[in-house]
């Protein structure tokens, strides 16, 4: 069996990066982590296959954080799915100028998010 696509997910909710974990490590290795500075610090040694990114978080928000992942040469070109609220729609456009490949709302479906993820990687491959 070869290697499982590495997925970084960044949520600063305990319950929901548990969550989101559980649902996905059968078929992923997940990264989670809870800020948006260690998604950077990860990024800066690491190249995820995928980010799962919160946009709400405290202290740097998921928009902070994309543009900055965009800036680092392990995360300009990583597809980036956006998990968000129905109330981020500004932040929605917001981040697709800077070029996620998707955004999935919270409350978040394991399905709907396992294949958008699935979609997402192959993409990837097929690029």
């Amino acid at each position: 069996m070869g290697l499982k696509p590495r997925i970084l997910l960044v949520d600063d909710s305990a319950i929901n990066l548990a969550y989101t974990e559980q649902k996905l490590k059968d078929q992923y290795d997940v990264i989670a982590v809870n800020s948006g500075s260690r998604a950077l610090r990860y990024i800066k040694d690491e190249r995820p296959d995928l980010i799962l990114l919160d946009i709400r978080m405290a202290e740097m928000d998921g928009i902070e954080t994309l543009k900055e992942i965009r800036t680092m040469e392990n995360g300009v070109d990583v597809p980036v799915i956006m998990l968000t609220s129905k109330s981020d729609r500004e932040s929605i456009v917001e981040s697709q100028k800077l070029g996620i490949y998707d955004y999935v709302l919270k409350p978040v479906e394991a399905e709907v998010l396992c294949s958008r993820i699935k979609r997402a990687l192959e993409k990837e491959k097929n690029d």
